[in-house]
């Protein structure tokens, strides 16, 4: 049996992409919780497996060549996993940068763009002093609705984003599925509300949305939001 992997984690859109494919690929892991909330992420011996002091990062015992190697920026433990096990990456040269550019849009588009949508909603009015900042929220709705809109005509006539279901429906789905915390509508993007539903009825989804679902907070309070945004 392979050695398991160990999970730096918490239950975040970033955190979901890695436990929902941990699942997916059937991998066994260990998960060590990374409460960003209380500043876990600043720990000199978690820096040293993710020095951009963010979670999710990954240390797998059974690493290239056997040795053991240790990832961190989401995206790339995805390629990494799907290296590893061959799945959910696409079968042909085509198929597979179809998947990278999927996942790329993700990393550079959706993630961004939502996040910071959801920080200008959601957290800016309540910082001390409040940051209520009309500009941002219509700038940051607005770039995430045309990224939504872009993926909703993606999915015309398809059940996932590329060929079948992949490491880029992993890292978009945990994001789009936050939608309505971001203010948008999927009233005029039945393909992308389809989908949403599609993946969620996943058996290694549900799983991997459900790992340590109880801790999740909304991270308000002063000391939450100086690790968060102020450090």
């Amino acid at each position: 049996m392979q050695n398991p992997i160990d999970l730096y984690y918490w239950p975040t859109p970033n955190g979901w992409k890695i436990s929902i494919a941990l699942e997916e690929f059937g991998l066994p892991y260990n998960t060590h919780l990374i409460n960003i909330g209380k500043g876990d992420q600043f720990a000199p011996d978690f820096l040293k497996i993710a020095p951009n002091n963010r979670m999710p990062a990954i240390t797998d015992p059974e690493g290239p060549d056997g040795a053991p190697i240790s990832i961190f920026e989401s995206g790339a433990i995805l390629q990494y996993l799907a290296r590893k096990t061959g799945k959910f990456c696409g079968e042909t040269e085509r198929q597979r940068i179809e998947v990278d550019q999927w996942l790329m849009w993700q990393m550079g588009g959706v993630g961004p763009m939502a996040g910071q949508c959801h920080h200008f909603i959601k957290y800016a009015p309540h910082m001390d002093p409040p940051q209520d900042l009309p500009y941002a929220k219509d700038r940051y709705r607005a770039e995430t609705a045309r990224l939504y809109g872009v993926l909703d005509r993606r999915l015309e006539g398809r059940d996932f984003v590329c060929d079948s279901f992949s490491i880029a429906d992993m890292a978009i789905w945990p994001w789009a599925s936050l939608w309505e915390g971001q203010e948008q509508t999927l009233e005029d993007k039945p393909n992308l509300a389809a989908w949403l539903t599609r993946c969620a009825d996943r058996e290694g989804v549900q799983k991997g949305r459900a790992h340590h679902a109880e801790l999740r907070s909304d991270n308000r309070g002063k000391d939450a939001q100086n690790n968060l945004f102020k450090r």
